[in-house]
């Protein structure tokens, strides 16, 4: 009987496990890596983004996302949509095509694989005869007619991708078409391009690399017109009215070609060089729009990545920070053929809309597919819950930075968005949530991250408290002087230099309910900060914390502190700094909090860490962890590559200011790959220990004196009848302080030191939480004034939690006695990375939910541990082990939720509750036809042949673009 209720006892926990927990993938925010492929449907309203990971992520209106990822590892190179359907089709540079479309389910689109092919020659036939340069989708929606190397054309049936041998069209019969001087097989190479006769679908036009064009007839199955132009070809366009082709070659020029009649046209009707190199010319409207891609001479201009815009008197070069991979042009009117509204460039670091109808042109705000990497990210924080006043406030002053935008609504808007608004809990408190991510050059940037699409709402910016080595009126390169031809107009936000690496912030702090934020970085420096509505001018000024306090037997040999400014700066609306504290040596903080409802600031670094308390802006408690081993805390993180990180920045700086441009890819990926070197290091050095089994540590271990957790807590340390403000801090070496802190009068704040805990294995101490009589962890700083959480319970037994990086150990206060513990696994080497406190609801009841602690290892496994019990509850595989960067990055919500990168530009989304889950539904229904419209159909038989055709938007979808136009 007693086994039989002990089974029972089991299974309802197991029950309750199943409602409060549960692990998935949910979203990518960001910006894909490496994109390699663009594409866009008019009639779906869809863009479609390959990468050179083999991803491929379609977007439509905001909150409309798909993603598919091809199995093979391959480079995704080209992307196209069928007509008036919605399926698509993948080339990989492994020559493998995929069929992919959006498949309803339940009331949601999927994007499913269906189907794979790639091309086989006749035996014993060169790799070349096959291999795909060129595709083009028919309006007939079934056909796919395939470009290659070796200058052959295939024809294949979809979506069954089944080849039609007799409409394949070989490199023989076309040139055999040719006439008698333009015989030879090397006048032709390899097909550029493939593009169909917008008011005759019966007839494609070829284009070879060496020049030559021919106009093909799927009917008669022969050669129409030839255009024999003697430069290599970059690009191809048709017009709508399929009177001309233009195209573009290898020495800047463009052509115009009357294609008209049949027979061989010798001469362009007009030849131009605009600049130097031209990809692309796009001719939509009168006075038309002329589209040019590159075409800067490369004496002056080789490393620029321009498009300019042509239309009547106004000229633009739009000048891009990062290669450009494609573009295309949005149309106006119901059938999208009307005059150009937006043109739309993906570049290799960023997705830029430009608005073609107001004047000025100005670039459209993005809602998705934003650069969380405009600079590099050293930190991540996550605020849930956020007051409805404070979030006004927050995107008050966010829309004050965005007075440049154009305020058009986003063009792209296919799909329906179905995923569920943000609930509102009470009238003046939503369940919003902010992601701020902290970057390399000082800045914070606020997200709302509420829904799928991670919004920009607020940049903040301390550079401006510093002086450093950036000049503040050296002149913009971008900017145009006068009689400066072309017209360069910097566009996008993405920036990867960094002035200054000290600048650099590496730990956040913001609270919710009062708006006080704090950010330390990479120089030692803290910085608190209040949100203001109003624009402020004032001095900030710096106090000192010497955490060696006199300890001469220590020579510190990083980098120097930054200095302050001494007269006043304005600060915009936002948040504005007016306390600092300077930590000697200025090493970086590793450790940050603050607490509002004290007035006070903790921080830590590899020396010690300080209490600071930015009410009265002196230093409140200074304490000297380091011990005599440390030799590498001395040294400083930044020692082992910042020679060469400065040696660039300097570089970069003397090049600046003598107006020659920055921009060439390969000094750009110098900067990132030292920047991720220099990433890697702090995150080896500071997050990732060598992996061993649990053994007792030396006191010998480098670091033992960084502090890596620090903490307020409310509780029992002297007596169990009086509770009292406290401070915890946790070190690398497995020590733990605590200090009592006596806050009123203000004026005579003073500390206590009560206790010192050595743990037996000195593991390093990744967490701390402090837990009421009722086994809950204390409520935040000003939580239970707002009336948003009970108080805590203070009549029972208190209990302190320690999160060691090999096991959580619960003591009792105020003896501190070891009550109990829950070791981790030593036999693969597990360690504690990162760990949170969440509450998790039911998903099948309002009113039940538990609290506990959400950990990740450095096996890349996540694992919720109950709380008071401290007990396994779930355990699942989530980052690769060997992916340090994505696991140093995790952080983890108050409500079961986690981010952490999946490459420097984009975040992976997860959660581990089952109520608690922001994921994409949407929901793409196949597009009417266009009336008027009849699509051919392929025969078995013989070719197809449109009686009726409409000119259809679908040729908008090919913007060309030649990826060889980049020096």
């Amino acid at each position: 009987m007693k086994r039989f209720r002990r089974h029972g006892q089991e299974s309802h926990r197991d029950r309750i496990k199943q409602e409060l927990y549960g692990f998935n993938k949910t979203v990518e925010h960001g910006f894909p890596h490496q994109p390699s492929a663009l594409v866009f449907s008019p009639s779906l309203q869809l863009l479609a983004i390959g990468t050179r990971s083999g991803a491929i992520k379609l977007y439509g209106a905001p909150g409309v996302e798909f993603m598919g990822l091809h199995d093979e590892n391959a480079a995704v190179t080209q992307v196209h949509f069928l007509p008036q359907q919605v399926d698509l089709v993948t080339l990989l540079d492994d020559n493998s095509l995929h069929m992919w479309t959006l498949r309803a389910h339940h009331g949601v689109s999927e994007l499913l694989e269906t189907g794979r092919f790639t091309l086989t020659g006749p035996p014993g036939a060169p790799p070349s005869v096959t291999r795909v340069t060129a595709v083009l989708t028919h309006s007939s929606g079934d056909m796919l007619f395939l470009g290659t190397e070796g200058g052959h054309v295939f024809v294949v049936e979809v979506p069954g991708f089944r080849e039609l041998e007799e409409r394949n069209i070989s490199l023989e019969n076309v040139t055999n078409s040719l006439p008698e001087d333009y015989g030879g097989r090397r006048i032709l190479e390899h097909v550029e391009s493939l593009q169909e006769n917008p008011v005759n679908p019966r007839q494609v036009l070829i284009g070879y690399g060496r020049g030559i064009m021919v106009i093909w007839d799927l009917e008669r199955h022969s050669a129409v017109k030839h255009i024999p132009a003697t430069q290599q070809l970059e690009s191809v366009w048709w017009t709508e009215d399929g009177g001309h082709v233009l195209s573009s070659h290898s020495d800047g020029s463009y052509c115009r070609w009357m294609v008209a009649g049949e027979g061989t046209q010798s001469e362009p009707e007009k030849s131009e060089v605009p600049y130097d190199l031209l990809v692309c010319l796009l001719c939509v409207s009168r006075p038309p729009f002329l589209f040019l891609s590159g075409g800067m001479p490369r004496a002056s201009y080789g490393d620029r990545h321009c498009i300019s815009v042509i239309h009547s008197k106004t000229h633009v070069a739009l000048d891009f920070t990062s290669r450009i991979i494609d573009f295309f042009v949005i149309r106006d009117g119901p059938d999208h053929i009307g005059d150009p509204s937006a043109l739309v460039v993906l570049v290799e670091e960023e997705l830029v809309v430009i608005d073609l109808q107001t004047e000025g042109w100005p670039v459209i705000q993005t809602p998705y597919l934003v650069p969380l990497h405009c600079s590099a990210i050293t930190c991540s924080h996550h605020v849930s819950a956020i007051p409805l006043k404070m979030w006004e406030r927050v995107l008050s002053a966010g829309a004050l930075q965005n007075t440049h935008y154009s305020k058009k609504p986003w063009p792209i808007t296919g799909g329906q968005n179905l995923s569920p608004d943000a609930p509102q809990v009470k009238v003046t408190f939503l369940w919003l949530l902010i992601l701020t991510n902290v970057h390399e050059d000082g800045t914070v940037r606020f997200w709302d991250a509420s829904g799928v699409c991670l919004y920009p709402m607020y940049k903040l910016s301390t550079a401006g408290v510093f002086l450093t080595d950036a000049e503040p009126n050296e002149p913009n390169m971008n900017q145009c002087t006068e009689g400066e031809w072309p017209p360069f107009r910097k566009v996008g936000c993405f920036d990867p230099y960094s002035d200054d690496p000290r600048l650099g912030i590496q730990k956040i702090h913001l609270c919710k309910y009062s708006g006080y934020l704090t950010v330390a970085g990479t120089a030692g420096q803290i910085l608190v900060l209040e949100l203001n509505d109003e624009a402020a001018e004032q001095t900030v000024e710096a106090t000192v914390a010497d955490l060696l306090q006199g300890q001469e037997s220590f020579r510190w040999k990083g980098h120097t502190r930054l200095e302050v400014r001494e007269e006043p700066v304005t600060f915009p609306p936002g948040f504005q700094p007016f306390s600092l504290v300077q930590c000697q040596p200025p090493a970086v903080v590793t450790a940050l909090t603050l607490h509002s409802e004290w007035k006070l600031v903790t921080f830590g670094t590899s020396h010690g860490f300080g209490l600071y308390d930015y009410q009265q802006k002196s230093n409140v408690l200074v304490r000297c962890t380091l011990n005599p081993s440390d030799q590498l805390a001395m040294e400083g993180p930044l020692s082992r590559v910042k020679s060469i990180k400065k040696s660039l920045r300097q570089s970069f700086r003397r090049i600046r200011r003598s107006r020659v441009s920055l921009r060439k890819h390969h000094v750009n990926s110098a900067v990132q790959e030292a920047n991720a070197r220099l990433e890697a290091e702090l995150a080896e050095m500071e997050l990732a220990p060598v992996q061993r089994k649990i053994e007792a540590r030396s006191s010998d271990d480098s670091f033992t004196g960084l502090v890596r957790t620090l903490y307020f807590a409310d509780t029992f340390l002297s007596d169990s009848s009086h509770h009292t403000p406290s401070l915890w801090a946790g070190t690398n070496g497995g020590s733990v302080f605590a200090y009592q802190l006596r806050l009123p009068p203000v004026e005579r704040r003073s500390e206590d030191p009560v206790y010192e805990i050595q743990l037996m294995h000195r593991a390093p101490v990744v967490g701390i939480v402090v837990l009421d009589g009722h086994g809950s962890p204390l409520p935040e700083p000003l939580e239970v004034a707002h009336d948003l959480a009970r108080s805590a319970d203070m009549q029972g037994c208190h209990q302190l939690l320690v999160i060691s990086e090999e096991q959580f150990k619960v003591f009792t206060l105020p003896k501190v006695s070891a009550k109990m513990k829950l070791k981790l696994t030593a036999i693969d080497g597990s360690r504690v990375r990162r760990v949170g406190v969440a509450w998790f609801g039911s998903s099948r009841s309002e009113d039940y939910g538990e609290s506990g602690l959400t950990v990740l290892t450095n096996q890349g496994d996540l694992h919720v541990v109950s709380l008071p019990g401290v007990k396994l509850q779930v355990q699942y595989p989530c980052i690769r082990r060997e992916d340090v960067s994505g696991i140093a990055s995790c952080v983890f919500t108050k409500h079961g939720q986690g981010f952490y990168l999946i490459s420097p530009s984009e975040f992976e989304r997860f959660s581990l509750s089952t109520c608690c889950v922001v994921e994409p539904r949407s929901l793409v229904e196949v597009p009417s036809q266009t009336p008027g419209t009849t699509l051919p159909r392929a025969q078995p038989d013989g070719p197809s042949v449109a009686h009726r055709y409409t000119p259809s938007a679908h040729v908008m979808e090919h913007a060309l673009l030649n990826d060889e136009s980049e020096m």
